[in-house]
């Protein structure tokens, strides 16, 4: 019994210790202004950010590419109210809680909102464009240098909206792909609303767009990807998943306004699931508590089951 209980006691140490090396963005700033970001491990009761409410900095994973949790890391929560603001042309800095896995891919993408705004769409339907995607930057697939190397020594990624984009309000998608695992992809996007002002009048053709879910399935290239693999110590490119990026310098007719949301309001509380010693203020409680009860429920199963 005590061998039993000393080993499901390392596995669950383990998945606590795993649940580390995730992460999610927590500020978005555009010139001298930051933006909040939610906080997953705080109690949703209150909360208000640019930023769609999420529950964990847990991953998605390939049998979570075909629900609507792929799009925004929820299933399908509204807004809070909030709009960051950003012209045409210029950058948004994002910058993440805690971020420890190499390699991984970055994919940005942006929605137009519907003329009653973003805070009541959940980011339905064929309207997701991407703006910026980096993957493999050198080297091998295997032993190369890769663009989420930059987060997991500095945290922050940079990118550029269109200088030719519409103004109006728009959901950005950012994403990143850890491929540390082998045929294990993991997915960690994070939405937030924006208002795009300028005189930009271009939008996406039809060609650029995509939905989530339907962007990724499990057998794209990119995703159905073995890190460990004897191609992959040799390969020197990286097919990153999802549409070419639109660079503004194409354009079709306007969407299309996007179907209203029939997502239910926000709800007041969150699940939470064990995560890091990385968060901090009432975060790392809530943590904590989660882990201790997963531990908990572990080594009870083993005494009365086991």
């Amino acid at each position: 019994m005590k061998m039993k209980f000393s080993t499901t006691f390392t596995v669950a140490a383990s998945l606590l210790s795993t649940a580390t090396a995730h992460g999610g963005v927590d500020i978005y700033t555009v010139g001298t202004t930051a933006y909040q970001g939610w906080s997953p491990y705080n109690s949703a009761s209150g909360q208000k950010s640019i930023q769609r409410q999420y529950s964990t900095y847990d991953p998605m994973l390939i049998k979570d590419l075909t629900t609507v949790n792929i799009r925004c890391n929820n299933a399908g929560v509204l807004g809070t109210g909030q709009l960051g603001s950003v012209a045409a042309g210029a950058t948004i800095k994002t910058h993440w809680k805690q971020w420890t896995h190499r390699p991984a891919a970055v994919m940005i993408y942006m929605a137009p909102c519907p003329s009653a705004g973003c805070d009541s769409w959940d980011g339905t339907g064929k309207v997701w464009f991407k703006i910026a995607h980096t993957g493999l930057i050198s080297g091998t697939q295997n032993n190369g240098t890769w663009a989420g190397d930059q987060i997991t020594d500095t945290l922050e990624w940079t990118v550029k909206v269109p200088a030719t984009l519409a103004p109006g309000q728009y959901l950005i998608r950012h994403e990143l792909l850890a491929l540390h695992q082998a045929n294990n992809p993991q997915f960690y996007p994070e939405c937030a609303q924006f208002t795009l002002t300028g005189s930009g009048t271009a939008s996406p053709p039809s060609s650029y767009l995509v939905s989530f879910p339907g962007a990724y399935s499990g057998t794209d290239p990119g995703i159905a990807f073995n890190i460990d693999s004897d191609a992959a110590k040799t390969a020197t490119t990286y097919p990153i998943p999802g549409p070419a990026v639109w660079d503004g310098s194409s354009s079709g007719p306007a969407p299309a306004d996007p179907a209203p949301s029939s997502a239910a309001p926000a709800p007041t509380t969150l699940a939470t699931s064990a995560c890091a010693g990385l968060c901090g203020g009432r975060e790392v409680w809530a943590v904590w508590w989660e882990g201790v009860h997963r531990v908990y429920a572990l080594c009870e199963r083993e005494y009365v089951y086991g």
